[in-house]
């Protein structure tokens, strides 16, 4: 079954569809009716963590409209701008959108006759011009609260933590002054290019996070500034914790989701567990109809397996996808040719595991990355070592009371680290108040099993249909993570996943989590 010439191709598929670049033509499953909300004439932000398909989204719609004809579709991807500063990286927006329209060249004899030439022209002059004045803004941001202590020998004391992080941001007041003085005029140059030749404009810019996120209110601010009250609209694709739309200095600058824009999420999360999984799995069957339309996706998997890869990609479809491939190469590798089996799908989980997502963080986190790693080193403790289960819950009350410390959190999520099952909770044992209820990422403990932990079958719900195990998980308390944050001295993440004894498996079955030994490998039905 799995060396057929199906299986084969359906991985060729998937293997193409791994990065999406501007110059391909993807697989698109439109599973959630975003197609058709995306080609609505709105400015909007779409969200998603990485590898839930906001860049194919986007390219395939480029495709659609130029195959179409209508919209005219302008793609920027930010990957190649990202290291500029501002306001280069919105002068090379800027760049982007106007040599796109039509008579951006405008030229006869060599000399520039349309505006939207002559604006071409005046942004490359200013993207290179020295820069003459620095304007310096200083935010400086301190937090305090009180850190709870325990000695060995001695009463419980608390003391006073302060954290602070100043951030300045350096703007050039020459290029700026340029750009909000022409505002105007290229305004009316960008009505001028799209009258009467296209209804429509649609700018997509693309992994927008990747400007500084101190810089993003200033960029997205020009920009809709610029294409509010024409026919352009303004398509953000973005990390929603990695993204910072709007911030206040006397006035807004930026833009504020659902008054300005319109917010379009594609995450799928384990908070709605068999939604997400239909839903993951649906896109499978549909990218393998493309190869044969008859095929039997079912057929591939065991009993446990459909589930297990679903909890294995943390809900995230690209990884849902690459964990699949590579799950059936090593399948047919080990002589097992018939069906995957949850072994197999872990052990392609791992390649994609903890380690790669930590060095995303190094990558992309900037200023945070110290911190995201200090904090998620200490929920590996509490979660692995301490309390010897993989879910946690945070009170929404001490969310609100360490801001901070929760956008830390909010920010694994969007890495991947960990995944949110509820919202909003009740804990077990006489704990007071609500709580949202996470789970660690499933491949730091499932392969190689992690002894003596007990993982939280989320889920699965008892008689009053509540989720198994969530409110009986341990609460992390976030001014614990403000003291990881300031202690330097903490081990490495990878010191503290592989100091977790390792499960013996010569004995497991393959099947989805532990349970007690059965003679079908196959598992239940």
């Amino acid at each position: 079954m799995l060396i057929s010439q199906d299986v084969r191709t359906l991985q060729n598929l998937i293997r193409d569809s791994f990065r999406i670049r501007e110059n391909q033509n993807p697989v698109y499953v439109d599973l959630g009716g975003n197609l058709q909300r995306f080609s609505s004439a709105q400015h909007q932000v779409l969200f998603g963590r990485r590898g839930s398909g906001k860049s194919c989204l986007q390219v395939h719609f480029l495709r659609q409209a130029e195959s179409n004809g209508d919209p005219l579709a302008i793609y920027i991807g930010v990957d190649e701008i990202k290291r500029l500063g501002f306001p280069d990286v919105l002068i090379r927006i800027l760049l982007g959108v106007f040599q796109r329209l039509p008579n951006a060249k405008g030229r006869c004899f060599g000399i520039l006759k349309t505006p939207q030439s002559k604006i071409v022209a005046s942004l490359r002059e200013l993207l290179d011009d020295p820069e003459h004045a620095d304007v310096s803004k200083k935010d400086t941001r301190h937090t305090e609260g009180d850190l709870g202590l325990q000695p060995a020998n001695g009463p419980a004391m608390k003391i006073k933590a302060q954290r602070g992080r100043e951030v300045t941001t350096t703007f050039k007041s020459k290029k700026l002054d340029h750009l909000e003085r022409h505002l105007q005029d290229y305004k009316e140059a960008l009505r001028g290019a799209i009258k009467g030749k296209w209804p429509t404009v649609f700018v997509l810019v693309d992994d927008f996070y990747l400007i500084r996120k101190d810089l993003q209110p200033y960029v997205v601010d020009y920009l809709h500034r610029l294409f509010r009250g024409t026919d352009a609209y303004l398509k953000i694709g973005t990390i929603r914790h990695r993204t910072q739309l709007r911030v206040h200095e006397g006035q807004t600058i930026g833009v504020e989701l659902e008054q300005d824009v319109e917010g379009i999420s594609l995450d799928k999360t384990f908070e709605s567990f068999e939604e997400t999984n239909t839903y993951l799995h649906s896109m499978l069957l549909e990218m393998a109809r493309v190869g044969n339309k008859n095929m039997d996706v079912a057929a591939l998997f065991n009993a446990d397996a459909p589930r297990a890869l679903t909890l294995a990609s943390g809900g995230v479809p690209r990884d849902f996808l690459n964990i699949f491939v590579d799950a059936v190469d090593m399948s047919v590798q080990a002589g097992k040719t018939d069906r995957l089996t949850p072994t197999f799908i872990y052990k392609a989980a791992a390649q994609h595991s903890y380690k790669s997502k930590l060095a995303n963080i190094q990558e992309e986190a900037g200023y945070d990355a110290e911190a995201l790693s200090r904090v998620y080193g200490d929920l590996v403790t509490f979660c692995l070592k301490e309390k010897k289960k993989t879910a946690f819950l945070v009170s929404i009350d001490d969310s609100r009371q360490h801001p901070e410390q929760h956008e830390l959190l909010q920010q694994l999520m969007d890495f991947k680290l960990i995944h949110v099952i509820s919202q909003n909770t009740s804990a077990a044992s006489g704990r007071q108040g609500r709580y949202v209820a996470y789970t660690l990422d499933f491949s730091i403990f499932m392969e190689p099993r992690r002894r003596g932990i007990e993982i939280v079958e989320f889920w699965k719900v008892d008689e009053q249909r509540r989720p198994i195990g969530v409110r009986e998980s341990p609460d992390y308390a976030l001014g614990r993570a403000a003291a990881a944050v300031a202690n330097a001295g903490l081990a490495p993440v990878e010191e503290i996943v592989e100091s977790v004894e390792v499960e013996d498996r010569s004995d497991v079955p393959e099947t989805g989590l532990p349970r007690p030994v059965v003679e079908n490998e196959d598992g239940p039905g």
